[in-house]
C-alpha cells in the first residue's frame, strides 16, 4: 500500500494505519511506527509528526469533554 503524495491524504492514510494497529491491540509506539513506515513507505519523521498531531487532537477533545462534565456537575449542584 503506498501513501498518496498530497500531504492531507498522506496524513489521513497514516492516521488510519496507526488507528488500525491500535485497534489490533498493538501498544508499543515504536512497533507501530515501524509497521507504518514499512507498510506505507513514508519517512519515520512523517509518521511521528502525524502521531503527535493525533495525540494533540485527542487531548483537545478530552479537555472539551472534561470541561463539559465539570459544567454539568456545577449545574446539578446549583453552583454554576
Amino acid at each position: 500500500m503506498n501513501a498518496l503524495n498530497s500531504s492531507g491524504s498522506q496524513s489521513a492514510t497514516i492516521k488510519e494505519t496507526i488507528n488500525s494497529y491500535l485497534d489490533q491491540g498493538l501498544t508499543d509506539k515504536q512497533v507501530i511506527y515501524n509497521k507504518v513506515v514499512a507498510d506505507l513507505g513514508v519517512p519515520r519523521p512523517t509518521v511521528r509528526r502525524v502521531a503527535r498531531d493525533m495525540r494533540n487532537e485527542l487531548l483537545e477533545r478530552i479537555k472539551i469533554l472534561q470541561s463539559s462534565i465539570k459544567e454539568e456537575g456545577e449545574e446539578e449542584t446549583g453552583t454554576a
